[in-house]
Formats: structure tokens, sequence, C-alpha cells
């Protein structure tokens, strides 16, 4: 007989006992982490530099479905999703906290693998953990993650310089972990309704992956720094193509034109939409959560991209009057919608 995994109530250990448990195997990388874990607050000492922070929450049964995700790659994502809002903003992300609301039905073993994930995506992102806070919440998991960078001033870049004539660029490639998604809620249902069933993935490992365990484009900003090019404008793509694009042109007053041909499908992801009897390109522009990024720059810069199959160019910024446009392969032009992620609903 298996011997019974041993399981510890988080009351046992009480708020600091937990927070120094689940944090005793941190370790600082970047001297500018003054003061870590253990005091009020975290001391920071950027120099000259411009300090960059973004914060994001969580919300199970919003954000993630704990039946099919695990809490090691949860950990890992909330830490991905937070390290690609300073990405985007050409600056290199140093820090992060965490905070927690807590239902009792997690353990300390639970919140260990969620940890070990958060760990791992330090390691991988260098980065350092040096704070945060622990609650108990009435029901499921939050988990709020802050991340804090830095950035010469010249470097940084902001969602409103994008100008007519720039052209409009996307790194990777789009739709994957929307249907990625999809694959895991279908599992679900069966599930649900047929416990003894065994999940059927398809071999949809780089799906499934691009929706557990996406990465964020650090790369992007050293190639953009080996090749002398500053974008005018850049986000990243959470919320869907077509949304984000739509708070990019606004933030810059600003219209755009798209050209379907051009919007980069994996061969997974375009597969997989048939067998949904779906739109690749519309899980694309409306999918979300695919954390590449969005970017402009000047028509002239185009030859610094050269061919590098990281990126794509589909599309260039008009005038504010034109209104958001997709051109599709048929040439016919098509008022853009945000129909991506809404936070509060899509009602």
């Amino acid at each position: 007989m298996a011997e019974e995994k041993k399981v510890t109530p988080v009351s046992a250990l009480g708020e600091f006992g937990l927070i120094e448990h689940l944090t005793k195997n941190f370790t600082t990388v970047n001297s500018s982490t003054n003061k870590g874990i253990g005091d009020d607050a975290a001391v920071i000492d950027n120099g000259a530099k411009k300090t960059v922070v973004s914060t994001d929450l969580l919300v199970e049964g919003i954000h993630f479905d704990i039946i099919y995700t695990p809490l090691k790659h949860l950990g890992y994502k909330s830490v991905v999703v937070n390290l690609s809002d300073i990405y985007a903003m050409n600056a290199h992300p140093k820090q992060i906290t965490v905070s927690l609301a807590i239902s009792s039905r997690y353990t300390v073993e639970a919140l260990e693998e969620l940890y070990e994930g958060i760990r791992l995506a330090c390691k991988h992102y260098q980065v350092d953990l040096v704070g945060g806070d622990t609650t108990s919440s009435l029901k499921g998991l939050i988990i709020s993650v802050t991340a804090i960078g830095e950035a010469n001033e010249e470097d940084l870049v902001y969602r409103n310089g994008a100008k007519e004539g720039n052209l409009v660029c996307v790194t990777g490639d789009l739709g994957g972990a929307y249907l990625g998604l999809q694959i895991l809620e279908r599992e679900k249902r069966i599930y649900l309704e047929h416990p003894e069933v065994q999940p059927e993935l398809e071999n949809a490992d780089y799906l499934i992956g691009r929706q557990l365990k996406p990465e964020a484009r650090k790369d992007v900003l050293q190639f953009f720094k080996d090749m002398n090019l500053k974008p005018t404008a850049m986000m990243d793509l959470s919320d869907g193509l077509s949304s984000d694009i739509f708070h990019l042109c606004k933030q810059s007053g600003v219209g755009c034109e798209l050209n379907e041909a051009q919007i980069p499908v994996s061969e997974e992801a375009y597969h997989m939409a048939l067998k949904f009897n779906l739109d690749p390109v519309t899980c694309a522009l409306n999918g979300g959560e695919d954390y590449e990024m969005l970017f402009t720059i000047e028509a002239e810069d185009e030859t610094k991209l050269g061919n590098d199959p990281t990126f794509s160019i589909i599309g260039t910024i008009t005038k504010k009057e034109d209104g958001c446009v997709l051109i599709t392969r048929s040439n016919n032009r098509h008022n853009l919608k945000a129909q991506g992620w809404n936070h509060f609903g899509n009602d």
C-alpha cells in the first residue's frame, strides 16, 4: 500500500511562518536588491535608471481552472504574464512581489508547488522575489504579482508613439494559447461527465504549453539592442490582437490596416482550429494570452528585421479617421472589432 502523502494545513505555520517556509530557497541575483523579503518593504537601488512597475491579478475561475492547471505551471505563468508587461516597455524586470488570497482547501504542500513554479520563473528570467502578502479567501485562489523593472529613459517605449506610415509588427505566432484552452476545456467537460475516460490531447503539447506555460519575449529586447532598433510603440498581446491593436491605436491617436494573410498562425494552431470548426485567423485575432509583442516601427527600419522568422509585418498605421481595418485574403476591407478578452465579461 502506498505511503500516505503528508499534508499540512496553512494554519499550522501562520502568515509569517508560511512566507518564510515558501521563500526559503530563493536567493537574490541582482545587486540593486538592497533589501528583499523580511521587512515592511523592499528597497531597490536603480541609480540613474527609471523604475518600471506592473501588477496583475489571476483569479481562480476567471483566469485559470485548477482542474487542468498544475500549480507549478500556474506559479510560473503568474510571473511570466507580469514580466511580459515590463518587456513591453523595452525595460528589464528585476524584482517581483507575490500576494495570495488562499481558501481553506489549499494545503501547504499545494502552495509549495505554486511557489516552485514561481521560483523557476524567477531563476529563468533572473528576477528576485522581494516581498508580498497572504490572506484568506472565502472561495478559491487569488494571485497578485507586481513586477518591477528598470530602463534608461531614452530606451523606454510606450503605447502612444505610433505614427501614420509606421509598420505594424508582431513576434511569434498567434492563437495557439486560445486553442490550447479549447482542448483543455473540452477534456474537462468529458472528465466531469465520464471520470474514467483518459484525456485525449491529440499530441497538442505546443498548444497546451502556450496556454499553461507561456514565455515572455525577453529575447526581443536583445534583438532591438543588437540591431539599433527602437519601436515607436509597443505592448504585449494578452487580450488578443484585435483588442490590443485598438488599445495601441487609441493611445497613439491613429488608425491601422491589418493584412489577414500576414497574421502568423502556427501549423498546429491552424489544423486544431479547423478541428474545432473555428477560423484560424479569428482565433489569432481574438484568442488572447499569447504574450507575444505587438509593436510599430518606422518604415525605413523594415530592413533591420531582415528575414528573421521571429517577426511578422502585419499592417500599417493610418490616420485616426480611417479607423482600424482588416484587409482579407480576397482584398475585402472590414472594420476590425475588438473581440478579445474582456476582464468583466463579454456581454
